[in-house]
């Protein structure tokens, strides 16, 4: 079965910084690596960021940091 799946990355602001997923995927289980870069291609800085992943009615949002 497939759904509609979407990963994206914001800041603590809620200011969205990257886009990494957004297209129809099967259910299992996906490894999904970020370079720490926005969706300019920009190297954003150290510190917290939200991830959240949308799949079908799932909606999930967690902390990550990121050190560089």
């Amino acid at each position: 079965m497939k759904s509609q799946v979407r990963l994206t990355v914001y800041d603590m602001t809620g200011k969205q910084i990257k886009t990494m997923i957004n297209q129809e995927m099967p259910a299992g289980t996906f490894k999904v690596s970020w370079n720490g870069k926005n969706d300019y291609n920009e190297y954003v800085a150290s510190g917290v960021y939200l991830y959240k992943i949308q799949a079908g009615v799932y909606s999930s949002t967690k902390k990550m940091m990121l050190l560089k």
